[in-house]
């Protein structure tokens, strides 16, 4: 996937302006501090703390509410099963940092394929770019999931967004246009219709799976054998 034409025009708009120097030196100086901080924000970050940097910034989580855990564990445990059993690569949740060029982030749900999952070892820590992410929203993370992230994931590649909300209960999917190098919207899926994920071949769910016990199981056995 390729940033260069891009990245060639946000250059050219920048160089256009007579302070352009001034400018690039002021940022160059930002990032610099910035990137030190960055350093600092890994030496401290602990298993213990859902924690992530963003912008210069360290943006600390807090706890979330019963609805938000249940549908990021029913989703995790479904992805995850048929993920191992169709050995389709590597699933992870919450405390898998994700370093981008600028910013690190903790996800709700990552999904990489094998190719890439392959490369991982037992001490790694930061992780790339994943193929597919999932962010369930909270009250106070739906601006950056819909924001910052939702740029940044795109600009470094990753595929497939999902954006589910667990009061709505519903699920945005979003494909990456390679063209644009920006989120496109596929569907907006309710908790009667199905998601159909576009980067994990075969894994097709009900979205009640995503909020109801019941359905979370009956979905898991369907899955299960599917892959038997």
């Amino acid at each position: 996937m390729n940033l260069i034409p891009m990245l060639d025009t946000r250059v050219a708009e920048l160089l256009e302006a007579p302070d352009a120097k001034l400018v690039i030196e002021r940022a160059q100086a930002i990032l610099a501090d910035e990137a030190q901080r960055r350093r600092a924000f890994r030496e401290w970050l602990r298993d213990d703390i859902k924690a992530e940097f963003i912008n210069g910034e360290v943006i600390m989580h807090s706890p979330v509410k019963r609805r938000h855990l249940d549908a990021t564990a029913n989703l995790m445990t479904l992805l995850r099963v048929y993920v191992h059993l169709n050995n389709l690569g590597a699933v992870d949740s919450k405390k898998a940092l994700i370093g981008l060029t600028r910013n690190d982030y903790e996800p709700d749900i990552c999904f990489w394929r094998s190719e890439t999952a392959d490369s991982f070892d037992d001490d790694q820590m930061e992780h790339p770019a994943p193929d597919l992410i999932v962010e369930i929203l909270s009250k106070s993370t739906t601006g950056r999931d819909r924001g910052i992230k939702f740029e940044d994931y795109a600009a470094h590649g990753v595929v497939e967004y999902w954006i589910i909300d667990p009061v709505r209960k519903s699920v945005e999917q979003y494909q990456l246009d390679e063209a644009t190098m920006a989120f496109a919207s596929v569907a907006v899926v309710y908790i009667d219709n199905t998601l159909i994920a576009l980067t994990i071949p075969g894994f097709l769910i009900p979205v009640k799976a995503i909020f109801d016990k019941q359905t979370n199981l009956e979905t898991l056995r369907i899955l299960m054998n599917l892959s038997a």
